[in-house]
């Protein structure tokens, strides 16, 4: 008798998420910010999560602020609406180095784990509600998104030249 064995291929613990939408659980978020981030564990990827999106709590308000909370999943959400919203909003440069302040890291590193949480998270709320956001925002926030920030051209008069202001 000869027994005969299934050989199985090993899969990639690294390999990309395959959908945007996968991370409609809170693994799915950390797995996608753990890749986009190439984060060693499970773990420094919640962490930094965490701190990321406390941080845009303090930030968002209004109907923009509950939409994405219903976006998210539960564990994200609580974080996101545990936050009381400053009074006065950062642009996204300040926003970066108040995040580095408290978590008491680089602003080069900060920037990578704000990038990290908040492409993933872009993708979560889709385009509409991430513009929406954008807009509330003051500026600096977009390429924290991964989009481009587009400012509306200047006004410029037939010769070229932009209009002094009197």
């Amino acid at each position: 008798m000869t027994l005969q064995t299934e050989t199985t291929t090993p899969v990639s613990t690294t390999a990309a998420p395959t959908t945007p939408r996968g991370a409609d659980s809170y693994t799915g978020l950390l797995e996608h910010v753990r890749y986009e981030g190439a984060y060693p564990t499970r773990e420094r990827a919640e962490q930094t999560v965490r701190s990321v999106l406390a941080a845009l709590g303090r930030q968002l308000v209004g109907d923009e602020r509950v939409e994405l909370a219903a976006r998210l999943p539960f564990e994200a959400a609580l974080v996101l609406t545990a936050q009381i919203p400053a009074t006065t909003p950062l642009t996204g440069w300040e926003f970066v180095k108040d995040l580095a302040q408290r978590t008491g890291g680089s602003l080069a590193t900060t920037r990578w784990d704000v990038g990290a949480v908040l492409a993933p998270l872009s993708r979560l709320a889709g385009p509409d509600l991430t513009d929406r956001i954008l807009r509330q925002l003051p500026s600096g926030y977009a390429l924290l998104f991964g989009k481009a920030e587009l400012h509306p051209p200047r006004r410029t008069t037939r010769s070229g030249r932009t209009p002094s202001a009197s």
